[in-house]
Parts: C-alpha cells; sequence; structure tokens
C-alpha cells in the first residue's frame, strides 16, 4: 500500500461513525451485511449512513453486492491487511529507537 491510500483510508477510518461502520463489517464476517440491518444495528440514519458507506467504498475498504433487492455491504480483508502491514512495515527499523522504547517502558 502507498503512502497516499494509507492516508485515505486511515482519514476515512477517523470518524467515529465510519470506524462503527467498517468494524460492524469485519465482525460479519465474509458474508457482510445487509445496508439497511447495518443501520438498524448502528442506529444511523438511512442518508447519513449512504453517506459514510460511501466514502468507505471510494477509499477501497468495504464493498457492496446486490442481491436481489438487498444491497450487501463487505469488508475488503485484502485492503485492511494492506493497511496494517503498511502500519508496521518498518517497526523497529532503527535500532536506537528500539532501544528508546523498550528503555521507556
Amino acid at each position: 500500500m502507498k503512502l497516499n491510500e494509507a492516508a485515505a483510508c486511515l482519514e476515512a477510518l477517523g470518524n467515529p461513525s465510519r470506524l462503527r461502520i467498517y468494524r460492524t463489517l469485519v465482525r460479519a464476517g465474509n458474508a457482510g451485511m445487509p445496508v439497511g440491518r447495518l443501520g438498524e444495528k448502528l442506529k444511523i440514519a438511512p442518508s447519513t449512513l449512504s453517506h459514510h458507506i460511501k466514502t468507505l467504498v471510494v477509499v477501497g475498504l468495504i464493498h457492496q453486492e446486490r442481491e436481489g433487492t438487498t444491497l450487501v455491504c463487505h469488508a475488503k480483508y485484502a485492503v485492511m491487511q494492506g493497511l496494517v502491514d503498511f502500519l508496521v512495515a518498518e517497526c523497529c527499523t532503527v535500532v536506537d529507537g528500539c532501544k528508546e522504547a523498550e528503555v521507556a517502558a
């Protein structure tokens, strides 16, 4: 994942409502969750929910599928893993920094 992609994902997740939506979809697993059920579960108005879902779709954290008349949202686990990998990619690569962190702990 590139810096700009990671920044966009983190910005999207920086909103409490979007973070709640995303975490709910992650917990839902591969089955995902219908938009209506997601709104009911999180007590978010349909228009507001739609706005937040669109933001998460644009940055690639979730995708939507139509199943008949139902719109189902799914977390994109590969993108989530890419973001986590990006965040920890250079963990402790500066040895002095790690020693300082260990001493502070």
